[in-house]
């Protein structure tokens, strides 16, 4: 009596699948490469040679990020193309607050059945990702995982290595009292708050993911699908020609707990609540929601996704030049002096 044979594929792993979506994902990937990338797609490593040469002392700038439960929006209104914008604007706005170029990206893609559609879709995000950031994808991880995720879901890790030279890393420690505050808007929520985000919206409110929201100007999913934003061109050209003293990525934290990170113990950030406008979705979620105003600033980047730090007679110029990027930059406050007594962050 023979045995019926099983394959891999019985098991719920498609090798075939996963070959059609390398082959898939090519084109994306091969737009991103830049001149120092070795290998193409489908090699056990990437290879990505460093011209050292352009640096007096080259240090490698490393980070890794998720998307978080925007990813559950992304499910519920079966839209995948955006939030590979986010994993790399995630990882790459990281790693420029200290004043590196991204030089690479590698993505973690999971899921529990692969359909190679569904996950080009993810990837053509990514690609425009490292397109906006200049930065090549050179490799990645795709992993089928049958039982573990639940049907038509996955979730997304990503990593970035970039490059600075030494003396010119952006550390926060030239700090000091009458600097200036820059702040540039952001997209929307960019990555973070979601899962409270998603409490008002769909518990408190009721809404469907396709509902049109008068005080958004647009269906609720557009809304929370709009991808965070890449700030990388617009700031390195910044750092060559001004004396940027230090930046924070407003993420998760909002302005509260990331504007502390770089700042010089002797030194405080007095912020001013009114200085650049709110967008209607925040609103929204703090009124709907009845969330307090320090939980707003705490969760939520609240308009500003990146704060700049830099000398108050350069202030005036490093403005202008971000508006010439496109940029909506806005004076937001400056560094006082911090006795330790209070919270590094003043909210006035």
């Amino acid at each position: 009596m023979s045995k019926e044979k099983t394959t891999y594929r019985d098991a719920g792993v498609d090798i075939e699948e996963g070959n059609r979506f390398v082959q898939l994902i090519k084109p994306l990937v091969k737009a991103t490469k830049r001149p120092e990338v070795l290998t193409d797609i489908g090699g056990f490593g990437g290879l990505f040679s460093l011209q050292s040469g352009k640096y007096k002392k080259p240090v490698l700038v490393s980070s890794t990020d998720g998307v978080g439960t925007k990813l559950k929006v992304a499910f519920m209104a079966d839209k995948h193309d955006t939030v590979g914008i986010d994993l790399v604007a995630m990882c790459v706005n990281d790693i420029i607050v200290q004043g590196a170029e991204p030089l690479f990206f590698l993505d973690y893609f999971a899921t529990g059945k692969l359909a190679a559609e569904k996950a080009v879709e993810v990837v053509k995000g990514i690609s425009a990702g490292c397109l906006q950031a200049g930065c090549a994808l050179i490799g990645g991880e795709t992993a089928e995982l049958p039982g573990f995720y639940q049907d038509g879901e996955y979730d997304l890790a990503g990593f970035t290595v970039g490059v600075a030279d030494y003396d010119s890393i952006i550390d926060g420690s030239s700090i000091t009292v009458g600097d200036k505050i820059i702040g540039l808007a952001s997209s929307g929520l960019h990555s973070n708050g979601y899962s409270l985000a998603r409490k008002v919206f769909f518990e408190k409110m009721g809404l469907k993911i396709d509902s049109h929201f008068e005080a958004l100007g647009k269906p609720l999913a557009e809304e929370l699908l709009t991808p965070t934003h890449i700030y990388v061109k617009p700031l390195l050209n910044l750092i060559r020609d001004f004396s940027i003293k230090g930046m924070a990525h407003i993420t998760g934290g909002g302005l509260l707990e990331n504007v502390p990170r770089v700042l010089p113990q002797n030194c405080k950030a007095v912020i001013e609540k009114d200085s650049w406008p709110k967008l209607p979705v925040f609103e929204v979620l703090r009124e709907a929601g009845n969330i307090e105003e320090s939980e707003m600033y705490r969760t939520f980047n609240y308009g500003i996704g990146m704060v700049l730090v830099v000398p108050e007679s350069q202030t005036e110029d490093v403005l202008s030049r971000l508006r010439g990027f496109n940029e909506k930059a806005y004076l937001i406050g400056e560094i006082a002096h911090h006795d330790g007594a209070s919270h590094s962050v003043e909210l006035v």
